[in-house]
């Protein structure tokens, strides 16, 4: 069995006679932000969507809070919170905490047990002031911590962030960066953090990976900054 954060070993992952993932393998513990960084088309997706379990793994194993995602899927994904750029899946006509309750109950949850998390996770978003306002009226760094807060429901144990600042200005960004970095430290949640933004990776990074045509290219140290994270990505890629 894997450990508590995510783990994958000898992943591979084919569509036709394409090879997405090549036998990767990679760790997460609890508590830490591991950047997985790469040029398009690396990989960096398919593998957020198979420790998803949108995907299933055609050879190596994942384990995912604990659990194997073929093995147990519905108590990996039960442990997942994932956040994607751009997310439009949210009801716009609806406030943000009818919007939360409804994928509460999505969860599992009773009406008042969806209410009460629903309220929860607007709080640890700093978005109670605003809950009961329309989506659509919110602001787009508010969305994004919308997005958050919905990730946050079912009290995961690992998050998967897939470019969640692509497309917000850079202080909006700064915001959502510093609101994962508490709430991992906070709840000692695994994360994987995709993106392109090098200064980003610098940020928030606990390590970074380099995936470059379906293969782990490079693992690079915490502490490395944006200068030294472009010297190994082209290094790995080049």
């Amino acid at each position: 069995m894997g450990q508590a954060g995510i783990l994958t070993e000898g992943l591979i992952r084919r569509f036709g006679s394409l090879v997405a993932l090549d036998g990767v393998d990679i760790s997460v513990d609890p508590g830490e932000v591991v950047v997985l960084l790469g040029p398009n088309g690396a990989g960096k997706s398919t593998l957020i969507r198979t420790l998803a379990t949108t995907l299933l793994p055609d050879a190596g194993r994942v384990w995912v809070a604990g659990f194997d995602v073929v093995a147990q899927p519905r108590a990996a994904l039960a442990s997942t919170g994932l956040v994607l750029s751009e997310d439009r899946s949210f009801f716009w006509r609806m406030s943000g905490a009818a919007n939360l309750e409804f994928f509460a109950a999505l969860h599992g949850l009773r009406r008042e047990a969806a209410r009460r998390r629903a309220a929860e996770c607007l709080a640890m978003v700093g978005l109670s002031d605003v809950g009961g306002r329309r989506v659509d009226r919110y602001s787009t760094g508010m969305r994004a911590r919308l997005g958050i807060a919905r990730a946050l429901l079912g009290r995961p144990r690992v998050l998967l962030l897939d470019e969640p600042t692509r497309s917000l200005d850079p202080l909006v960004a700064v915001e959502v960066r510093r609101l994962v970095l508490a709430l991992t430290a906070d709840q000692g949640v695994a994360c994987l953090f995709a993106t392109h933004d090098l200064h980003e990776a610098a940020a928030v990074s606990s390590g970074t990976i380099v995936l470059a045509g379906g293969q782990v290219r490079a693992t690079i140290p915490p502490g490395t900054d944006a200068a030294g994270l472009e010297d190994a990505l082209l290094e790995a890629v080049g």
